[in-house]
């Protein structure tokens, strides 16, 4: 099954943007879902994002959308996760999630129950 690398996590000032990467390592993301999760310090972990990789179909948490942007590049069985106008309070461990199959036909897409598959986790830290 698709193993995932995260990159790209850091320390940004208030205002700035990053993006984070997550590559399928020993095969593709192809009918898979992949998500981005984070949480926060003493917080539950909170869905971002997700991808319905086989047509580049897109949600968003309600409260991010607009800063964030998930995208994914076939040719690099890579999916990003661009974040603008950060803020302290997006300051979190982020992870990349999969799982086979188009969870964003259900509700699970926000659920990290759903995905059987994470990453190691990647640090962002906002400065303010």
């Amino acid at each position: 099954q698709v193993q995932l690398v995260e990159s790209g996590g850091g320390l940004v000032q208030a205002g700035g943007s990053l993006r984070l990467s997550c590559a399928a390592s020993e095969r593709t993301f192809d009918s898979y879902t992949v998500g981005w999760f984070r949480q926060a310090l003493n917080k539950e972990r909170e869905f971002v994002a997700a991808i319905w990789y086989d047509n580049g179909g897109t949600v968003y948490s309600d409260s991010l959308k607009g800063r964030f942007i998930m995208s994914g590049d076939n040719a690099k069985n890579t999916v990003y996760l661009q974040m603008n106008s950060l803020m302290p309070e997006d300051t979190a461990v982020y992870y990349c999630a999969a799982d086979r199959g188009n969870l964003l036909y259900s509700r699970w897409y926000a659920n990290n129950v759903a995905y059987s598959i994470w990453g190691q986790g990647t640090q962002v830290t906002v400065s303010s």
